[in-house]
């Protein structure tokens, strides 16, 4: 795949070539699509993937003694074993087909605290969280009798380690904080999360899920417990993801869902489970999710993940300075470390009408919440206008933003 010309620029009207959804047409526009922080688009050797699975390689795993079923088994193993090389984690058997990020955190809230959470027990989450990483540990909670601790974020939607450091203590059972900002776009410092918990001996959870996307992600140079991220975010289908989990923490902890595909024995009077990964994958899986998850993989390695995330830098920094450049915009999260994500408001309008307008221009973008209420609480907001930048978009697609932006206040003031 030529991804970079002699020139060394970043050739993304080529690459936008692989998405055939971006040559579509919106309310009769051309198609400019910048939501991909809630879905990134599929390139074709994706849908070619999981198109060929179910048309040559269909088989149930792990179960028969069939020629389908064990080429395909073979097949779904290279997939994990594709993630776990991504991930460089130590072995394949800590990566965890989910169905995405959700039930990722709902599997380490609901295994690891069934197991470990008691009555007076604390969980630490950040003021940034998805609702995702918010109910699952607030319902454990609940049902514990366990506090909730909070990570407050300053003016600029960065963390406050200093108030970090204080909530660490000797009732804390598991930190568990976003990678990236699905709203904000913050990159926090995971690293520094991580080894100062683990100073105390508590494990970590991080959601990777708007992370993965844009940067390399190293498991065991980060040494997170527990990792996890959304196939469907990282250019693959919907419906599939990954936990990583290290190895000690997956053999300590009960399954979340038990059933077909997680048993080695069973008798009336007992069940002994399967070894790993196995032990949290009950029922038959999303095989054309993982087999197309990994053509995702294969796709962004192939470009680069260190020329996907120049390129991207480069448009968030193009696109912010054009949007301050429109009077009454401001930006909310201007963290020194972000990714290729914008949230904003403009002054006397709301956030849905310049949304509505700007999908007549068949421009795609989000606007609300993003399923961080708790965020917009902290600013004061009912919502924003978020923009989440991929390497398929260009600087042309952002002049046509800012365009049908002006043309929104116009009509809306």
């Amino acid at each position: 795949m030529e991804t970079i010309t002699k020139n060394n620029i970043f050739n993304s009207q080529k690459l936008r070539q692989d998405f055939p959804i971006l040559s579509k047409k919106a309310n009769g526009k051309p198609l400019v699509y910048l939501d991909s922080g809630a879905t990134a688009q599929k390139p074709k050797q994706v849908i070619d993937a999981i198109s060929n699975y179910y048309q040559s390689q269909n088989a149930n795993i792990h179960r028969g003694v069939h020629q389908l079923s064990q080429e395909i088994t073979i097949a779904y193993e290279n997939a994990r074993a594709t993630i776990q090389k991504h991930l460089n984690a130590a072995v394949s058997h800590e990566i965890i087909f989910t169905s995405g990020t959700t039930e990722s955190i709902n599997l380490v809230a609901n295994s690891f605290g069934k197991k470990y959470i008691n009555a007076s027990d604390e969980i630490i989450i950040s003021e940034m969280e998805h609702h995702s990483n918010i109910v699952p540990w607030q319902v454990l909670c609940e049902e514990k009798g366990a506090v909730l601790k909070v990570i407050p974020i300053n003016e600029n939607g960065e963390l406050r380690i200093d108030e970090y450091k204080k909530l660490l203590c000797s009732k804390t059972r598991i930190v568990a904080v976003t990678h990236v900002s699905n709203t904000l776009g913050t990159i926090n410092p995971v690293k520094e999360i991580i080894a100062l918990a683990h100073e105390k001996s508590i494990p970590v959870l991080i959601d990777g899920a708007q992370a993965v996307p844009h940067m390399k992600v190293d498991i065991q140079a980060l040494d997170a417990d527990f990792y996890c991220f959304s196939g469907h975010k990282v250019f693959g289908p919907t419906g599939v993801g990954i936990l990583y989990g290290k190895e000690k923490w997956l053999n300590k902890i009960p399954p979340y869902k038990v059933g077909g595909g997680i048993i080695k024995t069973v008798t009336f009077e007992k069940t002994e489970y399967a070894d790993l990964p196995l032990k949290f994958e009950a029922g038959t899986p999303h095989i054309g999710g993982g087999i197309g998850l990994a053509a995702a993989i294969d796709y962004v390695n192939e470009i680069g993940l260190e020329n996907i995330g120049a390129y991207e830098h480069e448009l968030l920094e193009y696109a912010t300075l054009k949007l301050l450049a429109i009077e009454g915009l401001r930006i909310i999260g201007t963290a020194k470390e972000k990714a290729s994500v914008i949230s904003f408001v403009i002054e006397e309008v709301h956030p849905l009408d310049v949304g509505t307008i700007l999908d007549k221009q068949g421009i795609a973008v989000r606007t609300g919440h993003h399923c961080t209420q708790p965020l917009m609480e902290h600013f004061g907001l009912p919502g924003t206008i978020r923009v989440s930048l991929v390497f398929y978009n260009t600087k042309e697609e952002i002049d046509v933003l800012v365009n049908g932006i002006q043309k929104a206040i116009k009509m809306l003031r």
